[in-house]
């Protein structure tokens, strides 16, 4: 896997298809998505409960099946976001991002000097257990990680020229959930006040030259989605992809073998 793969990926607009993984971090997962088509993967560890060790697990799984890998942090906290660098993340997702100071903060953590201010830990994960200068080391580090921010706030929406043209931020990731909920709107998905904050995000990652993700629940979302400049799309997450294909098929077997049975 080129070690850069994410960040090549964000010097282009085309379609960049991932899968949102929260529950099934086993070791074969890295190697099912590929084998699926999958560019990239997105790794919860907000809403999953996934630990440090279980991260550096599953990087090395993904880095087996040559599949680069964006980390969303429970948090802004710099132990979060330094200790996830260390095990070796590439694309580094952090949550409600809404100005430019936590933008800089975050980078700071996230990048070495003279980017930024991240503690020095060198020949361990992150580089792949290598030895080498401490200038080449820093260098490359620092070229390699791409920050995601993801607006899910009116905050977010409302400084959004400022978060896309931060030093440090490669990619804008709308948090559809969690904006609607901001905008006091919780899942009203089609109101005016949500497709305007849309709009808005979409209109500064074009104008700014910034790649645009989001997660989306079908084929035809997705579709939509590139359509209005999202170039990274997420489809499904792990738990609801097997839950919808599982419960379609038990449902339809009963209810055959009720029919054909009659019992």
């Amino acid at each position: 896997m080129a070690e850069n793969a994410l960040r090549e990926m964000m010097q282009h607009r085309k379609v960049k298809l991932g899968h949102l993984v929260a529950e099934f971090a086993t070791p074969g997962i890295g190697h099912i998505l590929k084998a699926a088509g999958c560019d990239y993967v997105f790794f919860d560890m907000e809403h999953s409960g996934f630990g440090m060790e279980t991260l550096k697990n599953a990087l090395r799984f993904f880095e087996a099946a040559d599949l680069p890998a964006m980390v969303r942090v429970p948090s802004h906290d710099t132990h979060f976001i330094a200790r996830a660098m260390d095990m070796g993340v590439e694309g580094l997702i952090v949550p409600m991002v809404g100005n430019i100071e936590q933008v800089r903060r975050i980078v700071s953590a996230m990048k070495y000097h003279p980017a930024g201010g991240r503690g020095v830990a060198l020949q361990i994960a992150h580089d792949r257990y290598r030895p080498g200068t401490v200038a080449d080391k820093f260098s490359a580090a620092n070229n390699r990680t791409v920050f995601i921010a993801l607006i899910e706030t009116a905050e977010g929406v409302g400084n959004i020229d400022a978060i896309a043209t931060a030093e440090g931020v490669d990619c804008l990731w709308v948090g559809h959930f969690d904006l609607s909920v901001s905008l006091g709107i919780p899942g009203e998905f089609g109101n005016p006040a949500f497709t305007a904050a849309m709009d808005k995000v979409v209109a500064a990652a074009k104008r700014h030259g910034k790649s645009l993700g989001r997660l989306v629940g079908n084929v035809q979302q997705g579709i939509d989605m590139y359509g209005q400049g999202f170039d990274f799309v997420c489809y499904q997450g792990d738990i609801w992809l097997l839950y919808e294909a599982l419960a379609d098929a038990v449902g339809k077997l009963r209810e055959s073998c009720k029919t054909e049975g009659g019992r």
